[in-house]
């Protein structure tokens, strides 16, 4: 050891001495000059440790130095529930100003009450009358008074459409879909002398059955036709045509827009268009797809929206595939090579595609900023010189997110890019200053900094697998969604349970590690830790082209920012009730629109696992969001762990907390669901009575068979339906048909991998006035050396069919989609078929390979016809099944058929 380091120990241990005899008798100026020289230490040179059996501040921390554990615990607290109240005032401001309904104006009172027109005529299922039928003719009726009150600068044509095509689809694990004579009502408003290009606004009138459908999608619908009467009616001019799509087959996966954008002549003048769909019921509408690139679109929608509410995390999440849902966006994104905008609501989820979903549950402000926003955005396009020239402006993507709905911020990516680029370089500049100087000065802050990121590291690790490990066991005792009708529970099991795990793991840090650090010197090192993690997120997500990289850049230099300004008083002051004001301060943006991100993050998802099959456990999911978040959120308070002189009380409180809410659900104190009329929470089970007839090679049925095929769209399965109607039990669970696709059940969409628990209760057979027939026309030999088989089908508007190869065979192609088939999960074979009114008989083949013949047969097909309309949608012991069902339930039942052949 040289000489100056054998002085600078000696003076290290004198002062430590010091301290440990006379720091608590010494005058108060004396105590802050000595706790000052030991930061100041700290921060300069090396630094011994000592395993002092003290309190968890260590033998260098003074009574009265630390920060008062519960005015920081009270003040993040406060701090974190005020954001929460001021995002929740922002989302209940629906819009800025009152319905005026003055002329020019787009009037929701009008819209409400096309809206409950078409609600009123009840579920509308494509094929249905109440579809094809009674509200064709009410679209039409109210588009011929929008035409008689048209202003003469505009011309309007109305064209119904009845397309037939074939598509196939990567959706839900990939399928083919067919679809014959469906129905489009089509209006293209444009200048009286006509228009060369056009913008789309699409929505679509069916809804799913039993479902009255007002959210998804008759609100829009109802938008679009006041925003048309608004247009036809104004004085002022356009410089191109709105086409209105009235579409009247998205629930049977997005047909009718397929119909129209590959078969209507008016497609070819398409050059951008808007979405209008829905997710939820209710609220503000979220941009949450644009593109693809084309970001003079997000500047059309940032300029002319008045209520704006749109953000690019949500259009990556949604395009990542982890929410199982898709819109008609897609469609015309891929089949037209048209780029758009995609709106959806998304508030109150849980009743979405349920008969709650009705018209009186959509408020009439929400009507009016959707309308607001439509005809702003729309009547931008129609008059943009942008419109025409599209294709010059469609290189690049944007980064966009409004402010609290106030407004938008939107800028190029590669704009994002450079301003994310220089945040990095901004840290790397800081925390270059404390690591490259000299050896003898770092060498405890670089170790420090790495011994700190590693504890961190550590305490979120255990915090997830705590979570996971409760989440595991209450998923194991049957529990499950203990929070689906009480959100707060899962922040009081699983949020509580993280933050208490990592305040330990960093007080045993604090206790045993950093024994004689000064608190002041640990809270800087700590701060630094989590800005150099934000930091690594942030360059990892524009590395991978990620727009969303803006928000970590906003958790960079605002932490950043707010820490350089409060430095100086920190050292001189230390943890003060200033500080911690100004440090909120500071904080205050980054936490604000992250408080506004998790919102809309659990409004989406919540919902969504109680719909997510019995395979997800949700507990699991949600616990892991909760840990994530939990994680973000309290990355710039870990140092507040070390300035505080203990965190006991802390800690035993959100304990005691966890544990008094993990043994009321263990106890079931908390039930999932709920049947309020004012915010049902309900439990989604679907009913279809069936009848089954397996047929073998010769053609002979070897088994036939009639029940009621149960499925719970949730992890629960059947264990709360049990009580109430006890003959569906685990006694009658539905087994698989080995030999038959998709195990012999007639899935309507192929779930199958999503839902893998199944009951069966046997009941008489079903006969269908209108039954299903299904037979092989001619079976031929090709010149290649392959079977041709071509079939011919008929039924009702909703039918399935199920291929699946036996040992030596391939399915070398068919006549549906684009001719290659295409694999569902499992290997088998999916297409969706369904047809409007007075459709002919569906005819198709498939070409198989024989590589060796088996005795067994080529190929299996099975054909399941659904009738979710009419008489032959309902049974006697249906009704009476249904009947049990708790009030807290949603059933959805109808009738179906299952044929299975082999050739």
């Amino acid at each position: 050891m040289d000489r100056s380091s054998e002085l600078t120990a000696v003076r290290r241990h004198r002062v430590g001495v010091e301290r440990r005899e006379g720091l608590a008798a010494s005058p108060q100026p004396e105590r802050e000059a000595l706790a000052q020289e030991s930061l100041v230490d700290a921060a300069g040179g090396p630094r011994t440790r000592k395993n002092s059996p003290g309190g968890s501040g260590g033998a260098s921390r003074g009574a009265g130095t630390g920060l008062s554990e519960a005015r920081a615990a009270v003040a993040i607290a406060l701090y974190l529930l005020a954001l929460r109240a001021l995002v929740q005032v922002s989302l209940q401001q629906l819009v800025l100003r009152g319905t005026s309904g003055h002329p020019g104006e787009f009037d929701a009172r009008q819209a409400r009450d096309y809206l409950e027109h078409i609600t009123s005529i009840g579920p509308r299922t494509t094929g249905s009358p109440e579809n094809e039928i009674l509200t064709v003719h009410y679209l039409l009726e109210q588009i011929k008074l929008i035409e008689v009150q048209s202003n003469r600068l505009h011309k309007i044509s109305v064209d119904v459409q009845r397309p037939t095509g074939s598509f196939s689809i990567d959706f839900l694990g990939g399928f083919t879909s067919y679809y014959d004579n469906i129905t489009n009502v089509v209006v293209k408003l444009e200048p009286k002398d006509g228009a060369q290009h056009a913008v789309l606004a699409n929505c679509h009138f069916d809804s799913v059955a039993n479902s009255p459908g007002a959210s998804d999608d008759a609100v829009s619908c109802s938008v679009m036709l006041e925003v048309l009467r608004v247009l036809s009616a104004s004085s002022e001019s356009l410089q191109h045509a709105v086409v209105f799509l009235f579409n009247g087959a998205e629930e049977n996966v997005l047909q009718a827009s397929h119909g129209f954008i590959t078969q209507h002549p008016w497609a070819s003048l398409i050059r951008a268009f808007i979405n209008l769909e829905a997710a939820g019921v209710g609220g503000k509408e979220l941009v949450f797809q644009t593109g693809p690139e084309n970001p003079w679109l997000v500047q059309a929608y940032v300029t002319a929206a008045k209520h704006p509410f749109a953000s690019v995390v949500g259009q990556e999440v949604f395009q990542s595939g982890i929410i199982p849902s898709d819109t008609d966006f897609r469609i015309f994104r891929d089949f037209g090579n048209i780029p758009g905008i995609d709106l959806a609501f998304i508030e109150n989820g849980y009743i979405y595609h349920t008969k709650y979903d009705t018209a009186d549950r959509i408020l009439t402000d929400s009507i009016q900023r959707a309308g607001d926003n439509i005809l702003a955005v729309l009547k931008y396009l129609a008059t943009s010189d942008m419109l025409a020239a599209a294709s010059e402006y469609q290189h690049g993507n944007m980064v966009f997110f409004d402010v609290l709905g106030l407004f938008v911020i939107a800028y190029p990516s590669r704009v994002g890019s450079i301003i994310n680029y220089m945040v990095v370089m901004a840290v790397v500049f800081y925390l270059g200053k404390k690591l490259w100087q000299p050896k003898h000065k770092t060498v405890n802050y670089t170790k420090d900094f790495l011994c700190g990121l590693g504890i961190t590291l550590i305490s979120w690790f255990t915090s997830l697998i705590t979570v996971l490990i409760i989440a595991v066991f209450i998923s194991l005792i049957g529990q499950s969604l203990s929070w689906y009708n009480h959100f707060y529970v899962s922040v009081c099991l699983y949020g509580t349970a993280a933050v208490a795990k990592i305040i330990f793991i960093h007080t045993l840090a604090k206790r045993f590690y950093y024994v004689n650090a000064n608190d002041q010197y640990l809270g800087e090192v700590f701060f630094d830790i989590s800005l150099f993690v934000h930091c690594g997120f942030l360059i990892t997500l524009t590395y991978q082209g990620l727009c969303s990289a803006f928000i970590s850049a906003v958790w960079v230099a605002f932490p950043l920012l707010t820490k350089l300004c409060l430095q100086k008083d920190f050292k001189q002051h230390g943890a003060q009730g200033k500080f911690i004001a100004l440090y909120l301060l500071g904080m205050f943006i980054p936490y604000l629109y992250a408080l506004y991100l998790i919102w809309a993050v659990f409004e989406m998802f919540t919902p969504i696992l109680g719909r997510s099959g019995s395979e997800i456990p949700p507990d699991i999911v949600l616990a892991s969001i909760l840990a994530g978040c939990t994680m973000i959120l309290s990355s710039y308070f870990i140092n507040f762990i070390y300035l505080a002189r203990s965190t006991k009380k802390t800690m035993l409180t959100l304990t005691l907390v966890c544990i008094v809410t993990f043994l009321l659900v263990c106890s079931g104190t908390f039930f999932p669901y709920s049947s309020n009329p004012a915010n049902p929470k309900p439990k989604r089970v679907f009913l279809q009575h069936m009848t089954r007839t397996f047929h073998d090679l010769e053609g002979n049925i070897v088994k036939r068979d009639s029940g009621i095929w149960i499925n719970g769209f949730d992890y629960t399965g059947m264990s709360h339906i049990t009580p109430h109607v006890p003959e569906i039990n685990d006694t009658i669970r539905a087994h698989c048909e080995e030999n038959a696709p998709l195990c012999g059940f007639p899935w309507y969409l192929p779930v199958h991998f999503l839902i893998r628990k199944n009951w069966y209760l046997p009941a008489p057979e079903v006969s269908p006035r209108n039954p299903a027939y299904f037979r092989l026309i001619s079976k031929e030999q090709t010149p290649w050396d392959s079977i041709k088989l071509t079939f011919e089908a008929t039924g009702p508007s909703h039918m399935s069919f199920y291929v699946r190869t036996l040992k030596g065979s391939k399915l070398l192609q068919w006549s549906l989609g684009n001719g290659t088939p295409v694999t569902s999960k499992g290997g088998d074979y999916f297409v969706f078929y369904s047809h409007g009114l007075q459709a002919s008989a569906w005819q198709f083949w498939i070409e198989v390979q024989v590589l060796e013949e088996q005795p067994e047969g080529m190929v299996t097909v099975a054909l399941a016809a659904h009738y979710l309309s009419g008489e032959d949608k309902r049974s006697p012991q249906l009704d009476t099944l249904k009947e049990k069902f708790p009030d807290w339930t949603f059933p959805s039942a109808w009738v179906c058929t299952y044929s299975l052949f082999v050739f």
